[in-house]
């Protein structure tokens, strides 16, 4: 279970805090949907979760150890908005082996098979793939590392609706084994597999019923 009690982030450049005593709860194989517009916090909170920033204040637990930044960087995955910016591998392989060159090819072949990239040629370079595969290999750079959650910032951010299905479809079957947490502003249909739902506007946070977001809140209102 993910816990994050009054978190607060407030950096010293800024008049007004970022994230204003966040709360949340996520259990395990579940996948919350966090729907914010531009500028509302939502990629801060992923970045505190991963450990890439420190939150000011509040804690995050899971099973009830709280983690600190280090532990974090070990226990997310994220997922960055438009992953495919950041490839640096020159192969398929590559990228997923960066960083942990011991990894074998069971782990490679599992990672690939998860996200429905197995059916690839290992040395297909990763720019040679479509959109929506790399959104998948960017998926399953993470899940080689197999996280305790995964962490996803407008993942369907710059696909076709085809691709968005895809992407979708994926994501509602990998959450049968892994714990997710996307952000978003256009929540779509997103919306049809999350299990909690929340709204972030101005560093607040305010859980919602998956099924009480109407499509103006979750497109018009947050586009």
């Amino acid at each position: 279970m993910l816990y994050i009690k009054n978190l607060t982030y407030h950096p010293a450049a800024s008049p007004t805090p970022i994230l204003k005593s966040i709360n949340l709860e996520l259990a395990p194989q579940q996948l919350g949907l966090v729907i914010g517009s531009s500028g509302s916090g939502k990629t801060t909170l992923l970045e505190i979760l991963s450990g890439l920033v420190e939150a000011t204040s509040g804690k995050i637990c899971w099973r009830e150890e709280e983690l600190i930044p280090e532990q974090l960087q070990q226990w997310g995955g994220l997922v960055f908005q438009f992953p495919e910016r950041h490839f640096c591998g020159g192969t398929i392989l590559e990228e997923l082996r960066l960083g942990h060159p011991e990894l074998g090819s069971e782990r490679v072949k599992q990672a690939l098979l998860e996200v429905a990239l197995d059916h690839l040629p290992l040395h297909t370079p990763p720019q040679a793939l479509s959109g929506g595969q790399q959104r998948r290999l960017a998926l399953a750079v993470q899940l080689i590392r197999q996280p305790h959650l995964l962490l996803l910032d407008e993942p369907t951010a710059g696909l076709d609706w085809s691709m968005r299905r895809q992407l979708v479809n994926l994501l509602a079957k990998l959450k049968q084994e892994q714990t997710l947490l996307v952000v978003t502003h256009d929540a779509g249909d997103l919306l049809a597999i999350a299990d909690r739902c929340w709204t972030l506007d101005r560093g607040k946070l305010r859980p919602v019923a998956p099924n009480a977001v109407s499509q103006s809140v979750a497109s018009t209102n947050y586009g």
